[in-house]
């Protein structure tokens, strides 16, 4: 398993028993440390690695910000 780096951009080489190993540099940027559990996202082409947040209320809070076109919560809201 090789870590190659160029710039902030790090490569991970996927080993014979299909296992990765996170950079120290990583693993900080993270808060992660062995035998945390993490989730993989796959959309697409795309990869994201993250930490299982501890409360998924807390890690979503905020995320639906700006969904939606400013004052469309009020319209629909007064329309029912």
């Amino acid at each position: 398993m090789g870590v190659q780096r160029e710039g902030a951009v790090t490569y991970l080489k996927l080993s014979s028993k299909n296992q990765l190993v996170l950079p120290k540099e990583a693993r900080a940027a993270m808060k992660v440390k062995g035998g945390d559990s993490l989730l993989l996202v796959v959309k697409g082409d795309i990869t994201i690695l993250m930490p299982k947040p501890r409360k998924y209320a807390d890690a979503l809070a905020g995320s639906g910000k700006d969904v939606y076109p400013k004052n469309y919560l009020k319209r629909e809201r007064r329309s029912w």
